[in-house]
């Protein structure tokens, strides 16, 4: 299990958000922390360290009056960690190879994929054709519904059809690097990491994925460990020191160095 950091980007500003309180509509989100730094200084804080493979979300959508704001601070961070950070948020087949020229290591798609509910297997093509399948990252980022987790769009905002199970973990892996798996009711509480899916994805365990949610302390680094069976990458956001949490930047780097150690 890796430590994969993260810059979350709203209204131009770095924050930490309960995820499923983010809304287009105003550009509303439930605030856990709001950074006085910028996007440069997380990411100078991660290359510091040698923590790669982290990534940069752009939480307003396109069409908002902030999203030039997000991409200016992304920017800023790409610029300082050339090669360390992948990037998501508004990312299509007509943009996608732009990010990757700034800096970053890989793109992060969700919306643009599923669309309208179901797999464009049209858009997977295309962005996968302008980056390449060893720059592209899918977001599966997931809520739980009728007895099944189903990945979500825009924003988190609205199901799709589609069910994070084996079957689309082994079709949709033959088009891209890696996962990013957001869990989404438990994103920005800091109340504990959803078990059940990290250990889907632990069971599954063919190409590198990174999970997201919930995680408060390190037990609940042990508990994602076992779940996972220290297949699962982590991203830790509101539960860090960084971030205003309790949980110790170092003690962090430390705790994975450990664990790596005793695979």
């Amino acid at each position: 299990m890796r430590f994969r950091p993260c810059i979350d980007i709203h209204n131009g500003q770095v924050k930490q958000i309960v995820g499923g309180s983010l809304k287009d509509t105003g550009n509303m989100a439930k605030e856990n922390y709001v950074a006085s730094e910028d996007g440069a200084y997380f990411a100078e804080l991660y290359k510091r360290y040698n923590l790669s493979g982290g990534h940069i979300i752009l939480l307003n959508p396109a069409d908002s009056e902030y999203y030039e704001k997000d991409v200016y601070q992304a920017k800023l961070a790409l610029n300082a960690y050339k090669g360390g950070l992948q990037i998501g948020g508004g990312i299509n087949a007509r943009n996608a190879e732009e990010f990757i020229k700034l800096g970053a290591s890989h793109v992060i798609v969700t919306s643009y994929v599923f669309k309208n509910g179901e797999i464009n297997m049209s858009n997977l093509r295309d962005v996968m054709s302008a980056v390449g399948k060893e720059h592209l990252v899918l977001d599966l980022s997931c809520r739980w519904r009728e007895n099944a987790y189903y990945i979500v769009t825009d924003r988190w905002q609205k199901f799709t059809n589609v069910k994070v199970d084996f079957d689309t973990l082994s079709m949709l892996s033959e088009n891209c690097d890696e996962y990013l798996i957001h869990a989404v009711d438990v994103e920005g509480k800091a109340s504990g990491i959803e078990a059940n899916i990290a250990t889907m994805l632990g069971e599954w365990g063919k190409i590198p994925m990174t999970y997201a949610g919930g995680v408060s302390s390190f037990k609940d680094l042990d508990v994602l460990r076992k779940c996972g069976r220290n297949k699962l990458d982590v991203t830790i956001g509101s539960a860090l020191d960084i971030f205003g949490g309790r949980m110790k930047f170092q003690d962090v780097i430390k705790y994975m160095e450990e664990s790596y150690e005793e695979i």
